[in-house]
């Protein structure tokens, strides 16, 4: 994305961003990921190289990575809200890149205002 450099195409953009932000579904900040893995019991068909799959929620609080089970008729729902988070970083990254260079465009702006008043 190229970041106008006038004020108020700047705000134009930062406006159109932020209407993006409106989310469709609740937001996940988290990876579903899919693992397969033995039971531990030698009668298993997972013994015999059959493992069972499971679904898990994975995320960081503080540099250390948490792990919840997600149960199989969940999935879905989880696997859109992790989605809906992935739509909203790109939106989020660009306001904070408009809003940095509003900010670095504002003396210039008010010598611009100054200049014509």
């Amino acid at each position: 994305m190229k970041i106008p450099r006038h004020p108020t195409l700047i705000r134009r953009f930062l406006q159109a961003r932020q209407k993006q932000l409106q989310a469709k579904s609740p937001v996940l900040a988290a990876s579903l990921v899919t693992i397969r893995r033995t039971c531990g019991n030698p009668n298993c068909r997972c013994a015999r190289g059959q493992k069972h799959l499971g679904h898990y929620l994975t995320w960081k609080v503080k540099a250390k990575t948490h792990t919840a089970y997600v149960p199989v008729d969940l999935i879905p729902q989880v696997k859109q809200w992790t989605q809906e988070h992935r739509r909203l970083k790109q939106p989020v990254h660009q306001i904070t890149l408009l809003s940095l260079a509003l900010i670095q465009t504002h003396v210039t702006a008010q010598r611009r205002q100054r200049g014509r008043s």
